[in-house]
């Protein structure tokens, strides 16, 4: 959705996206703010510059060159 616009109604403002209403708010200040955030959220989804490919987070796995201390057992309670 690219078509945002913020309308007053009564006292108070309702931000629509493809004239749909989306969320009412009593400043149009942080309406406008939302907007703009929304807009940028979007934006950066879209961005070609990352890979769909790459994965959503590192990953995260055990170094196998590292030796554990041998004074300490893993998953114990008195491991720190």
């Amino acid at each position: 959705m690219k078509n945002y616009s913020i309308v007053r109604i009564g006292n108070e403002y309702v931000v629509q996206a493809d004239e749909k209403s989306i969320l009412k708010i009593a400043s149009r200040r942080k309406a406008a703010r939302l907007v703009t955030d929304a807009a940028e959220l979007l934006d950066s989804q879209a961005d070609p510059k990352v890979s769909p490919d790459a994965p959503a987070e590192p990953s995260i796995e055990r170094d196998p060159g590292i030796i554990p201390d041998p004074g300490v057992i893993p998953d114990s309670p008195e491991a720190p």
